[in-house]
């Protein structure tokens, strides 16, 4: 059985924070650390201290690491932790929202790696919230279905972009292929766990789809709040041709709308189509425009973007 280290980057955590660590300390199998990267100690501390965190765990070692929001950054960030603090053969990246489904989850996703040594990641399946929306919810079924999947580069030609999908909501890592290949960027606005896995993929290591193994996780965010997102995603992708050159990503996109227009029709839901069309418009701008970003003036291009932060001293 391997050790995991969860690496969990925070901002303002809540309640959602302890509820996360209650259920990743009652697995049947039992992370080694839980290393918590903090963005922002004075907004950590209004909830709860570090050592109140600490002692409410006595099972597993908790480690709380704290920076400034000029500081973070999604691959560097996840990336110091790794270096800095886990020292397991195996380690998880999760986010804060992110709910085990199951006190299985972890060893659900540990066993893939046991049964295969080429497989350098494996990530989880997303559960829908409660309150999600119809949108939200095809959107799940459509990215995550029961059935597990081993991706790798001769998969390229079939799944197109999607041979590198792996969410940092929730995926492991194997750390003997993660130091190999030289891990997370140190500098990325978005899609630091594709770029990897991209990597790994073309490195002839597998990614693989563990459905057996669940977090509850879901948004529904506005068209703005999409517009930035894909915003983000297509400078990613754009700033990555070593990854993302050549591959279509949307027709994907094509698929899931029409099969999400033909769903809200199925449950008697027609009335929702247009805010989706406009949902899925500003998706699609944003991401265009994203992909463009180089040819774009400076003070628009960190307008558009989520991650504002990263274009300082750009």
């Amino acid at each position: 059985m391997f050790n995991v280290d969860i690496i969990i980057p925070t901002y303002k955590p809540g309640k959602e924070l302890l509820t996360l660590l209650d259920r990743l300390c009652e697995q049947t199998l039992l992370p080694k650390k839980i290393i918590i990267m903090n963005t922002e100690k004075s907004e950590f501390s209004k909830n709860f201290t570090d050592e109140e965190l600490k002692n409410r765990y006595n099972n597993v070692e908790i480690i709380i690491s704290h920076i400034s929001k000029n500081e973070f950054d999604h691959g560097g960030t996840r990336r110091k932790a790794v270096e800095e603090y886990s020292t397991s053969e195996l380690f998880l990246c999760m986010t804060q929202d992110a709910i085990p489904a199951d006190r299985t989850f972890l060893l659900e996703l540990s066993r893939v790696f046991e049964k295969d040594e080429n497989v350098a990641a494996a990530y989880a399946r997303q559960l829908p919230r409660h309150d999600c929306s119809p949108e939200e919810l095809y959107a799940r079924k459509f990215n995550y279905s029961v059935s597990p999947i081993r991706k790798t580069k001769k998969d390229i030609p079939v799944l197109g972009i999607k041979t590198f999908f792996c969410s940092n909501v929730s995926a492991m890592y194997r750390r003997q292929i993660y130091d190999k290949l030289g891990g997370f960027l140190k500098k990325a606005i978005f899609n630091e766990d594709m770029v990897y896995a991209g990597n790994a993929i073309k490195a002839d290591y597998a990614i693989c789809y563990v459905p057996t193994a669940g977090v509850v996780h879901s948004h529904n965010y506005s068209c703005s709040q999409q517009f930035h997102r894909n915003f983000d995603n297509g400078v990613s992708q754009a700033m990555h041709p070593e990854v993302f050159a050549n591959i279509v990503s949307e027709s994907e996109g094509m698929k899931m709308v029409k099969g999400t227009v033909r769903y809200l029709q199925d449950i008697h839901k027609s009335y929702r189509i247009p805010y989706y069309i406009l949902s899925v418009s500003s998706r699609y701008l944003g991401f265009r425009l994203g992909k463009m970003y180089k040819v774009l003036p400076k003070w628009f291009v960190k307008k558009c973007s989520l991650n504002k932060n990263f274009w300082n001293n750009r």
